[in-house]
Order: C-alpha cells, then structure tokens, then sequence
C-alpha cells in the first residue's frame, strides 16, 4: 500500500462502510471486545453522530465511532443506542485502523474531524475507555486519566482489565 497519506478522505461513516468495517474491528480488538452490526449502526444512526470514514480510492483504510453523550456516562458494550441523550460530551467509542493503514496517520485524521465538528456544535470535552493498553495512544492526542466513580469503575471492568477512562477539552481551535 502507498504510504502517500494526500489521498486519504475523511467522509461520514455510512451503512455500505460497515463490512470492511467489521472487518478491521475484528482484526484490531480481541473477541470480547468486538460489537456486532447493531451497534455500530444505532451509533451511526444517532442525531449527535461523529462516525467517520478513512478512505483511499473508495477502501476503508479505518473507523471511527463517536457520538454526542451525557457526560461520565459511556454506554455498555454492545450496546443499541438511541436518540434522546443530552450531548454535553463528545464521547469516543472506537478507533480501529487496518493493519496494512497502520503509520499514515489516519486515526489522527479522523480524530481531528471529529474534534472540528463537535467544537463547531459547541461540545468542549471529549470522554473515552482506552482498552487493551492504548492509553498511550490516545495520551498523544492530550487525553489524561482521569478519576472515577465506583458505578464508572464497575463498568470500566467490562471493557477489559487494562480498560482506562480517559478525558480532554476541546478547544474551538484545535
């Protein structure tokens, strides 16, 4: 694959992207954490949507799924999402990148759009679980650990054992 990341888009994640991005979940996350159809469509479908693509000459180079939510409140794994929801967050689900994708920069591509519209709608921080040791990942992006509450604790543990929850602000300008 090119390394040339010029022809790489940024475009909304649509329903004709879910096989190939199926795909490069399975391909990035152990069984347990991997979502079925379902979700990854209640997440597309909801009106504070921020799931996109990465693509080059139309191949799904990589994924992201996020969605306007209420704060300190991440949704369960596998959960069907519904409209109705305060959007006081900009609440990071899933980032998965192909292996073959993997140094061009696409998650940051993708984060960034996803930052530049959620500032646009007036959405100043961003909330994420880091899963299987990618805390570091998102610590180049400005996200910090940050404390929890038990019932946010006990839902951390069915995202994994090396699960973290993990905050920043979103500035207008970045």
């Amino acid at each position: 694959m090119s390394r040339d990341t010029s022809a790489i888009s940024i475009e909304a994640l649509r329903h004709q992207d879910l096989p190939a991005a199926l795909n490069i979940q399975r391909e990035a996350y152990p069984p347990f954490l991997v979502e079925d159809e379902a979700a990854f469509l209640s997440r597309i479908n909801l009106a504070a949507s921020y799931c996109f693509a990465a693509k080059r000459e139309g191949a799904l180079l990589g994924y992201l799924l996020a969605h306007g939510w209420k704060r300190q409140s991440p949704p369960a794994l596998g959960a069907l999402l519904a409209d109705g929801v305060p959007s006081e967050v900009l609440f990071i689900h899933d980032l998965a990148v192909s292996p073959a994708s993997r140094g061009l920069g696409v998650g940051q591509k993708l984060i960034a759009r996803a930052f530049q519209l959620a500032a646009q709608d007036g959405l100043r921080s961003a909330e994420l679980i880091a899963v299987e040791g990618a805390a570091n990942y998102w610590r180049q992006f400005g996200f910090v650990e940050a404390a929890v509450s038990e019932a946010l604790s006990e839902k951390l543990g069915t995202y994994g054992s090396l699960a973290r929850w993990m905050t920043r602000e979103i500035t207008p300008d970045r």
